[in-house]
Order: C-alpha cells, then sequence, then structure tokens
C-alpha cells in the first residue's frame, strides 16, 4: 500500500514536473521568436526591404482592410446594446446623464480592444497558422533557406508588425463606430438630449484612455501574431497537422489575450 501511494507521488510530481518544463520551453521559445523577429530588422534592413515592405502592407490589407466589414457590424451592435441596456437600468435611478460615460468606459476601455482582437484571431490568427503550416508541408521554407533567404525576416517579421499596425487600426476604428451607434440610439430611440450626450462623451474620453487602449492594441496584435506564427512552425509532417495547429494558435492566442487584458486593466487604473 506505501508502495502504491509513493507511486501516485512521483506520477503526480512528474506530471507536473513535465508540465511546468512544457510551458517553460513554449514560453522561451515564444520568447527567442520574437526576439529573433525583430533583431532580424536591423541585422537584415539592407536585404530585401522592398519585399518585406510589401508582405507587411498584404498583411495589414488583409488584417486590417477586409475586416473592417465585420468590425462595422459589430462595433454598431455593440454600441447599441451597451446604450440599450445601459439606459433601462439608469431610468430607474434617474441618472441617464452617465450613458456616455458608461460607453466610454465598456468601449474604450475593455471591450473595443478585447472584441476587435477576438475578430482578428478568428480571421487572420488562423490564416497565418494555416499559411505557415501549409508552406512548411510544402518544403517552401527549405527553399528560402536555400536561397539564402532569412525566413524569419521574411516569414515572421511581417507579420508581426502587419498584424499589430492592423489591430491598432481596427481598434481606433471600432471604438469610433461604436460610439456613432450609440450616438444614433441616444438621438432616435431613447429620450435624451443630444448636446448634452456629446458633450459628456466628449469630456468622459481622457487622454489616459485613449493610450491605454493604443497599449493594449499593440499588445494584442503582437501577441496574435507571435502565437499563431509560432504554432503554424510547429508543423512538422502531414497536412493532418495544420488544422490542429490552427486550433492550438488560436486557443492559445484568446487565452493570451485574456490574461494580458486582466493584468494590463489592474496595473493601469489600479
Amino acid at each position: 500500500m506505501e508502495w502504491i501511494l509513493s507511486n501516485g507521488k512521483f506520477a503526480a510530481a512528474d506530471a507536473v514536473g513535465r508540465w511546468v518544463h512544457d510551458k517553460w520551453r513554449y514560453y522561451l521559445e515564444l520568447s527567442t521568436l520574437l526576439y529573433l523577429a525583430f533583431k532580424e530588422i536591423f541585422a537584415e534592413r539592407r536585404k530585401g526591404f522592398s519585399l518585406v515592405w510589401e508582405i507587411t502592407l498584404r498583411q495589414i490589407y488583409f488584417t486590417g482592410v477586409e475586416a473592417l466589414k465585420v468590425i462595422t457590424l459589430v462595433s454598431l451592435a455593440l454600441g447599441t446594446v451597451v446604450i440599450v441596456e445601459s439606459a433601462s437600468q439608469m431610468r430607474l435611478l434617474g441618472g441617464t446623464q452617465f450613458l456616455s460615460t458608461i460607453l466610454v468606459v465598456v468601449i474604450l476601455r475593455e471591450l473595443g480592444p478585447l472584441l476587435t482582437a477576438f475578430i482578428v484571431i478568428g480571421r487572420s490568427g488562423t490564416a497565418i497558422a494555416a499559411e505557415l503550416g501549409n508552406m512548411i508541408i510544402a518544403h517552401e521554407l527549405e527553399a528560402i533557406q536555400a536561397m539564402g533567404i532569412n525566413p524569419v525576416y521574411f516569414i515572421v517579421t511581417p507579420r508581426i508588425i502587419g498584424v499589430s499596425i492592423a489591430v491598432v487600426c481596427l481598434t481606433l476604428y471600432f471604438n469610433a463606430v461604436a460610439f456613432v451607434g450609440g450616438f444614433l440610439v441616444s438621438e432616435f430611440i431613447l429620450p435624451t438630449d443630444s448636446p448634452v450626450f456629446l458633450k459628456e462623451l466628449i469630456v468622459s474620453i481622457t487622454i489616459t484612455d485613449l493610450v491605454f487602449g493604443i497599449l493594449k492594441s499593440v499588445i494584442f496584435g503582437l501577441l496574435i501574431a507571435l502565437i499563431c506564427t509560432y504554432h503554424g512552425l510547429t508543423v512538422r509532417y502531414s497536412s493532418i497537422e495544420v488544422p490542429q495547429a490552427a486550433t492550438r494558435g488560436v486557443v492559445s492566442a484568446i487565452l493570451a489575450i485574456i490574461a494580458f487584458n486582466v493584468l494590463l486593466t489592474l496595473l493601469f487604473y489600479l
């Protein structure tokens, strides 16, 4: 009996040790990939800059411009829902003048960057992981290396930069459209004074909130591109691994975004 308990303890300790080791290795490899991606900007800056810039612009277009329709739809709906739900509760308290403040707190500080990041993960994160996985299966990375081209500089760096820029721009656009949706609802559906609503909205938006929102967007974009790129590069042998890598990349990116969102909010506002 003691031998069984002892074995069980060793098995549990071994499982915990393996989990810690795997997590440590995972975060170390992510950090190394991020370091190499930005290091190569300076190390390889004279080689193929125009091509890298073109790839970056394509990534910005795919991640940012082509996502405008869904971003517009979601942000309008969110602005409308926030105002309607808030107004239904605030009427009971006689404080409908605080609707614009609630809109700023909910959209600008939290849901704007968060929902934008989720949309980008669903569209671009899966595409990046699947694209890189298919490139490995087709031995395209080996061909790139055989031509003397640094694959990190030509594949990873443009995606990290492009996605980060696109997420920042999409977040600003998301916030602006959500504010427009909230204003239209307050103007045509709810009995609120439009000049007062606009004045309160402008007063409620502070430099701190704007800087914090941009900082969140930069970090979210970097995390999305880095994690999905990493998981795409983990594909080794078969095309069956591609959707699995894309799924792992999406799940890991969502968890990382949520964790960093909580951490940044606590650090910034508390």
